[in-house]
């Protein structure tokens, strides 16, 4: 069999499945996105682009930052991101993908664990693939099996450097990690806290700043940019030792082509406007409790919803597509998530309440699904 008949057969075997992905446009209100807080199209950021070029700041770097594409730009950025998020130092990177590859590839050396949530993103699995490290997971924000996780490694001999890797906001479940508990295994161990604050930038903590902000540990965050803060990118905050040894060791960091200085541009003004007004924030809180109220009222949720992420899970996979195509036709863009990228017999509707959608347009949401799984009861 040829490569390409092989490929072709592989495709029409996802497809058969209802699992066959493909590109589609934008279509409807913007249920699908993780713009949280409207920013991605706002005149705001649209004007601090224009300043931005007039300004001069270039579209592309040209190279890697360890050679000629390091610009004022991005070390302005990190300047004030290190500052806002409250560590160190910080490093801009190209996406939150490129980000947690480079912390799990890099910092942690053979013999030590990482000692991960069954549920954190793909890129941290990606770099604990290539990195040397001993990996390990618990069960989904289970304190008690992390801590029994733990002590059977300390028990077969473990003895290196613990790093502890979880995500403040979980990007399919919408649910928040006990921060504060993990917070206190690292301390206990003195272990390093990984938190990947994708979904919670913007959203949570005083002005965005994160549910990791303030607490008491050895913490290493990771931002990405093209989420709440409506850009793109990722900024890895914590120790000015880290951030160094990212520089020296990261390959997604040496060997990749530096960020644009003027997304960099971008993502500060992002920063400074949650900084100087805690209204971006409040909007979006009251915008989710909303959301939460309604699809409660509506049955769409009877778990308890915690985030701007509402996952309705449908199970299989023809009728979750099925159920997401005609929310489509009606104006409501959604997607459906089908395995890998969540358990099998968990497809999901991901509701994602945007900065780009009113409380009325969320409320004729929820009516419309709750309607649609009457008539399919």
């Amino acid at each position: 069999m040829t490569v390409t008949a092989r490929l072709s057969s592989m495709l029409e075997v996802l497809g058969n499945r209802h699992r066959r992905r493909v590109l589609s446009p934008r279509r409807g209100l913007d249920f699908a996105s993780n713009d949280y807080l409207g920013l991605a199209p706002s005149p705001e950021l649209a004007e601090a682009a224009q300043h931005a070029l007039s300004r001069g700041v270039p579209l592309g770097s040209g190279g890697s930052r360890l050679l000629r594409g390091n610009h004022p730009e991005h070390e302005a950025l990190e300047q004030f991101a290190a500052s806002f998020f409250g560590a160190e130092a910080a490093l801009f990177m190209g996406g939150g993908f490129q980000a947690n590859q480079a912390i799990f590839s890099s910092l942690p050396a053979a013999g030590d664990l990482i000692l991960h949530d069954a549920l954190v993103h793909a890129s941290a699995f990606e770099g604990m693939r290539t990195g040397r490290a001993d990996t390990r997971g618990f069960a989904h924000n289970d304190l008690a099996d992390a801590r029994r996780v733990l002590t059977q490694w300390r028990t077969e001999g473990g003895s290196g450097q613990v790093w502890v890797a979880v995500e403040s906001v979980y990007s399919m479940e919408g649910d928040l990690a006990p921060l504060v508990d993990f917070a206190t295994l690292a301390r206990d161990h003195d272990a390093v806290l990984v938190v990947d604050e994708a979904h919670a930038t913007g959203v949570f903590g005083p002005q965005g700043r994160g549910l990791a902000h303030g607490l008491d540990a050895d913490v290493l965050t990771l931002h990405t940019c093209g989420k709440g803060l409506g850009v793109a990118g990722g900024l890895i905050c914590g120790p000015r030792v880290i951030i160094d040894t990212l520089i020296n060791r990261a390959r997604p960091f040496i060997f990749a082509t530096a960020p644009s200085p003027f997304n960099a541009a971008l993502v500060r003004a992002a920063l400074e406007l949650l900084s100087n007004d805690p209204i971006w924030t409040q909007q979006a809180q009251d915008r989710i409790a909303h959301a939460h109220s309604v699809a409660h009222s509506a049955g769409i949720a009877p778990q308890a919803l915690t985030s701007q992420i509402i996952p309705v899970i449908l199970g299989d996979d023809a009728s979750t597509m099925a159920t997401a195509a005609r929310l489509q036709e009606q104006g409501f863009d959604i997607r459906g998530i089908r395995p890998p990228t969540v358990p099998k017999g968990t497809s999901r509707l991901r509701i994602s309440i945007t900065g780009n959608v009113t409380k009325s347009e969320i409320s004729a949401l929820f009516e419309t699904l709750s309607r649609y799984r009457k008539e399919a009861a």
